[in-house]
């Protein structure tokens, strides 16, 4: 009998950045859990998602490709994904894989699995708050089980919605970072959110009554991470109950990031920023080095190659944009790609370059948050993106 191919399962997490977990060192203790199951395995520092939002970064991550082979670079693509290309899941299905997507159901990059299932990810429950990633957990657990059951190799997607807006994290989660006064008439750090038409009435629909202080907003996002990877738990904690952790790969990683107050784009993903195209990677499989961390760049576009390579599954490396990893795992040289171009089609659109050392970004039409059509940054000695230098540098 041939030997059984392992176990997929992944955490295809949506506006959850990466300086935001306690695992990349941020200063909240965001996700003791994951913090603990990545010692196991092997943390890539520095991942990117070229191409925002939600369907370009998902099609680079479950395809191999970059928005060049998928042809996927808005927000609401219309159509499939570009001829040829194969998705994770239809590649899986060659290999005897039994599939499920939870969560992610009628997107072009969802394409190909054998089972969807929704769960309710977004807006509050009748307390107010948002149960997320609780109601994807009601779903994840029995299908989980179901899948080892039926006993063909299965690879489980789980797209969690907690760091996606609105940030709304149950009791207590959501006073777990924050110990001030969130109605401080004296203070005005929200007062350019409200004056910011476009998305002002989607911000009365969830942030309190009269609330006036930025820093609660950001402490829900960091909360509802915490939520998140406290329920995220009971999955690792099932995969361990069935017997099956030594069979089964687990990887963590994002779609995008999200921007907290940053560049005044506000709690959304807009702006081609570092803050909205770092998004985490996280491999845990037996074999794998225990708690690596590779500083390389890499890209979503890596991942498919990489889990094949793991996998031990054949395929055209000239077919994929992206490049299997597994050489930086095993201490080998990979060639570097350290500078790639970055695209945004949400409410606007825009593209540029991202280096080491510089990132142009160049509007293609009117931006609403008023930025100017030409940004370029010094990274090196302005790593947040604050100081726009392109009137220095013509």
């Amino acid at each position: 009998m041939s030997k059984k191919r392992p176990n997929i399962v992944f955490f295809g997490i949506d506006s959850l950045r990466s300086d935001h977990m306690s695992l990349y060192g941020y200063k909240r203790l965001t996700t003791p859990h994951i913090d603990k199951y990545a010692q196991g395995g092997v943390v890539f520092e520095h991942c990117f998602s070229p191409h925002i939002p939600t369907t370009s970064g998902y099609s680079s991550m479950l395809t191999g490709m970059d928005c060049f082979g998928t042809n996927v670079v808005a927000l609401r693509h219309v159509g499939r994904i570009a001829e040829g290309v194969r998705t994770l899941p239809e590649i899986l299905k060659d290999y005897g894989y039994n599939t499920t997507c939870i969560g992610f159901r009628g997107n072009a990059a969802s394409r190909g699995f054998d089972t969807y299932i929704d769960y309710e990810g977004w807006g509050a429950s009748e307390d107010g708050r948002a149960h997320k990633a609780e109601n994807l957990n009601a779903v994840a657990l029995p299908e989980l089980e179901r899948l080892h059951k039926e006993g063909k190799p299965f690879m489980l997607f789980m797209r969690h919605m907690d760091p996606h807006s609105p940030y709304l994290p149950p009791e207590p989660f959501h006073k777990m970072f924050y110990q001030g006064d969130e109605f401080d008439k004296n203070n005005r750090s929200l007062e350019k959110v409200y004056e910011f038409k476009p998305f002002r009435d989607y911000f009365y629909s969830w942030f309190p009554p009269h609330c006036t202080d930025a820093e609660y907003i950001i402490a829900q996002y960091d909360a509802a991470i915490a939520y998140m990877d406290l329920c995220i738990q009971s999955i690792l904690a099932k995969i361990e109950a069935l017997g099956i952790e030594e069979e089964t790969l687990v990887i963590f990683t994002s779609d995008h990031g999200e921007t907290l107050m940053e560049h005044d784009c506000y709690f959304d993903h807009h702006g081609l920023y570092d803050c909205t195209l770092n998004v985490p990677l996280i491999i845990r499989y037996k074999g794998l080095p225990k708690g690596m961390r590779i500083k390389d760049y890499c890209q979503l576009k890596d991942i498919v190659p990489t889990l094949l390579d793991i996998l031990d599954i054949e395929y055209d490396k000239d077919a994929l944009q992206g490049r299997s990893l597994m050489p930086l795992v095993r201490g080998e040289y990979r060639e570097p790609e350290p500078e790639f171009y970055i695209t945004e089609c949400t409410w606007m659109r825009k593209h540029g370059w991202r280096t080491p050392e510089w990132k142009l970004i160049v509007a293609l039409e009117p931006d609403f948050h008023f930025k100017p059509e030409i940004e370029l940054y010094n990274l090196v000695k302005d790593p947040e993106e604050n100081h726009n230098v392109a009137s220095e540098n013509p």
